[in-house]
């Protein structure tokens, strides 16, 4: 029984996207090799590497296992890993430390794990069955959309995590628009947004304010929160094309750069490769996003097309993120690099989502296997 288990999980993994994986893969690697340089080499960024690996060979194990669990089992418990995930945020909530004015960490004896990075999957899983059942195709089922995601979209807001509030916005958004809401719908919900924002502005923490600010004249606060944004450019323009070499960037090294490990990773990578390795790292990003949206058109099921959808706009807005406020271009909100950044909870949860992506992939593969076995 168990050599069947083992053969029927070979075939799945044979079918698997080679050159999705092999992306990510090489995004994976290329991550630690800049977190190892971030932190100063072998001085503390061995450090960081060494976990990282850890967390890259627990992160292939949960691969496979939801690869032969298969995305069809995860969506029949969707409501229920949806509940779990509520729970995880009101236990953190009420008794997690804070940390840097924010709530976002459960200590597991010497792991400590962030509930909001396993929550971008739960409620993709939970809006992939609701709205595969009820497509929001009149204004009330749009709204019963919105009211499904809203709970996990506040509970993290009041942590408060901007950033991943934003990328929940963004799931929500992107599985509406593939379950075919009418377009009239996202974009007066998006002028109701813009409208919204002068009144949003007075919840927000006096740093959140401020790296608004910043983003519009990092000149504003050249010592305090416009720092990073101003170092991180530095860092990146100072690349240029050929970029400095593996280990040879300076911002990093001389503790200019804050947060080089996880938030600005791509100032650490665009110093050390310049242009031509951030062209690289767009083009692996973009064979990423191509094959799962190819994995998506082709399977039949409309939970697996909208599955495919919450996981492409979550990693897509991360990786336009993260990329855009290393360059200036896009506001500071802390969101990782997906692939990239150090953190192992970051990447555990890219690497459960990869698996509902490589289980649909296998799932899509079956009928043509069966044909072929059914005419030799």
């Amino acid at each position: 029984m168990n050599t069947l288990r083992l053969s029927l999980l070979r075939d799945d993994l044979a079918v698997s996207d080679k050159p999705l994986l092999f992306s990510v893969f090489l995004l994976i690697f290329g991550g630690i090799a800049c977190i190892f340089s971030a932190g100063g080499g072998m001085e503390q960024g061995r450090g960081y590497a060494i976990r990282q690996l850890v967390w890259c060979a627990v992160s292939c194990g949960a691969y496979v296992s939801v690869v032969a669990v298969g995305y069809r089992k995860f969506m029949d418990l969707a409501y229920p890993i949806y509940a779990l995930t509520l729970l995880l945020l009101v236990l953190m909530m009420a008794f997690a430390p804070e940390v840097k004015g924010a709530q976002r960490m459960i200590s597991l004896g010497v792991i400590r794990v962030q509930p909001s990075e396993f929550g971008k999957i739960s409620l993709i899983l939970v809006l992939s069955k609701f709205l595969s059942r009820y497509p929001p195709l009149s204004l009330k089922l749009f709204l019963a959309g919105l009211a499904v995601g809203a709970p996990v979209l506040l509970m993290v807001l009041i942590q408060p995590d901007l950033g991943s509030s934003l990328v929940y916005m963004v799931i929500i958004l992107a599985a509406l628009f593939t379950a075919g809401t009418p377009l009239k719908y996202l974009f007066s919900f998006g002028a109701l947004g813009a409208a919204s924002f002068p009144f949003l502005w007075l919840f927000l923490k006096d740093y959140q304010k401020m790296r608004l600010l910043v983003f519009l004249d990092p000149t504003r606060d050249p010592l305090g929160a416009g720092y990073n944004v101003i170092q991180s450019r530095i860092a990146v323009g100072s690349g240029s094309f050929w970029g400095k070499g593996f280990l040879q960037g300076l911002q990093s090294k001389l503790r200019f750069l804050p947060e080089p490990h996880t938030d600005f990773i791509f100032s650490v990578y665009a110093e050390e490769f310049g242009f031509l390795g951030s062209s690289l790292l767009l083009i692996f990003f973009g064979i990423v996003f191509t094959r799962m949206v190819a994995a998506g058109l082709k399977n039949r099921d409309v939970r697996a097309k909208l599955l495919i959808a919450g996981i492409t706009a979550w990693i897509w807005f991360q990786m336009f993120e993260g990329i855009g406020m290393s360059m200036g271009l896009m506001p500071v909100t802390g969101l990782t690099l997906p692939f990239l950044s150090y953190g192992g909870s970051s990447l555990l949860s890219l690497s459960i989502a990869l698996g509902l992506v490589g289980s649909i992939c296998v799932d899509s593969a079956k009928p043509y296997k069966q044909l072929y076995s059914e005419s030799k």
